[in-house]
């Protein structure tokens, strides 16, 4: 069995994302690691290099800059380091995600498991998704709770806006996976890196989606009752970056309103406590093996 991993990343320093930190989380399960590096204002593509690492394969790209519908181009670059990875699995890993070291044994024994089992086109896992201070987890349905970042290498597929897999059968219409449960989480950190780095990235990320930024002052400013406390252990690899990039002590605006929309979640939240429903969106289709 050979697992490719898989990313693509530009102005990842200046963003402040924890790049390297998920580059290294997911080397130790890969055989080979592609990652599409777009050309930037900062040091992205010097410091993915420095890594050293045989397994790890960059490829330079030039974005798109006049794609600007709906989150395209990050399907176009996300295509690219896919369209080069030459294992049995692709494992798509952003660039503010990451593996915890106590899961890759289990994780590759899932992945020999379904090898061979072609029902499994891919692989979903559980999100913590960390919100303004590594010790509290967003858990309102607004957030996905599961996402697939595995897909089986050689069936048709691609990618509308980057962030999920769309299987294509017969030249039709196009479908979500069949999938199984990896049963190990990805640790998301993309909103709990520095305010002044969030405003940033918010501020380049618009223009490939086609509208103005949204306004964001700070993390404070969300409905509590969609936030939990974090009681695990994060990475190993991460503990410099929490140390020195993170937020880390979340002021919730007191005078805060829900909006209609984090109104409607909560709603949702109090259902699935009640019937154990799980009502976040999902991109694909669980197999009952």
């Amino acid at each position: 069995m050979k697992i490719s991993g898989f990313t693509f990343i530009r102005n990842g320093t200046l963003l402040g994302y924890p790049y390297i930190e998920s580059l290294r989380s997911l080397l130790p399960l890969c055989d080979e690691v592609v990652v599409a590096v777009g050309a930037g204002q900062d040091d992205t593509l010097a410091r993915i290099q420095a890594i050293g690492d045989p397994k790890l394969r960059v490829i330079e790209t030039i974005w798109n800059e006049s794609m600007q519908d709906r989150g395209y181009v990050y399907a176009q670059q996300k295509m690219i380091a896919q369209f080069n990875c030459r294992g049995d699995w692709a494992f798509y890993l952003e660039g503010d995600e990451v593996l915890h070291e106590k899961d890759i044994p289990a994780l590759k024994a899932t992945l020999q498991k379904y090898k061979d089992n072609l029902k499994i086109e891919a692989l979903v896992f559980d999100y913590y998704h960390f919100y303004g201070s590594p010790h509290t987890v967003a858990i309102s349905p607004g957030w996905y709770r599961r996402a697939p970042r595995v897909i089986r290498n050689s069936i048709r597929n691609y990618s509308p806006d980057g962030l999920f897999f769309v299987v294509m059968d017969k030249n039709k219409r196009g479908r979500y996976p069949y999938a199984a449960l990896a049963g190990v989480p990805i640790y998301h950190y993309g909103h709990v890196r520095a305010v002044a780095n969030m405003q940033e990235k918010i501020r380049q990320v618009s223009q490939y989606w086609g509208h103005a930024p949204p306004a964001f002052e700070d993390y404070g400013h969300i409905d509590p009752q969609a936030l939990g406390e974090f009681k695990g252990s994060h990475p190993a690899v991460m503990q410099n970056w929490l140390a020195e990039e993170a937020a880390h002590q979340l002021r919730l605006n007191p005078n805060y309103k829900p909006t209609r929309r984090e109104r409607r979640h909560r709603w949702m939240m109090r259902l699935e406590r009640l019937f154990g429903w799980e009502l976040s969106k999902k991109h694909y289709r669980i197999v009952n093996l």
